[in-house]
């Protein structure tokens, strides 16, 4: 295991237990971006780097009791509490790191990603194997519960012009991995960006 998964990691393991309390109202952000991810009942959707497990229930309901949900997390303690506040009854919970999915390729029709990009070691690589394990024309969304800046005031920090999630950074980087970006929002209150895999 690489330095920065260990980092990842130690990071998530430590904030595990009180992850959802620090971010009790992302309830209905979740649930308007799972809506604008356009998917349909049947669906085979992954929620990639699930943590607690917050996006399941809206990905279950929008897929309803004949889709597949399956929520894949690379820190164990994330996917316990997962299972703790009974997230589990809505998608199936998966150790495991985006980077080689234990999936077949083009088995997914969406992937939804809340707040993983940050924290891909590799992510021109990562996003290429979220894109293997989608069919084309499949979907994936990049998700926050606030913007780039919102983020960044409360991580005491600036953005800066390297940042992945900038319009003019994300769009090369999504063509580079095999999706095409077809939407961009960047406001206070949200991020989205919404690709489509290419055939």
């Amino acid at each position: 295991m690489s330095d920065d998964h260990t980092r990842v990691q130690e990071f998530f393991t430590a904030r595990a237990a009180g992850w959802d309390g620090r971010f009790p109202d992302d309830g209905p952000a979740y649930a308007a971006a799972v809506a604008d991810l356009g998917l349909r009942a049947g669906d085979r959707v992954l929620d990639a780097g699930c943590g607690t497990g917050r996006a399941l229930p809206p990905l279950r309901a929008a897929v309803g009791p004949s889709g597949v949900v399956v929520g894949a997390d690379l820190t164990p303690a994330m996917l316990q509490a997962a299972t703790r506040a009974g997230r589990d009854r809505d998608g199936r919970l998966l150790l495991a790191d985006v980077s080689a999915l234990p999936l077949r390729s083009g088995s997914l029709d969406a992937v939804f990603a809340a707040g993983l990009i940050a924290h891909l070691p590799r992510p021109a690589d990562n996003l290429r194997e979220l894109a293997r394990a989608v069919r084309p024309d499949g979907t994936l969304a990049l998700f926050h519960p606030i913007g780039r800046a919102a983020l960044a005031a409360r991580q005491g920090r600036r953005i800066t012009s390297d940042d992945l999630r900038a319009e003019a950074n994300l769009g090369p980087l999504l063509a580079r991995s095999g999706w095409r970006m077809t939407s961009y929002t960047d406001a206070d209150a949200r991020f989205l960006a919404l690709a489509v895999r290419e055939s």
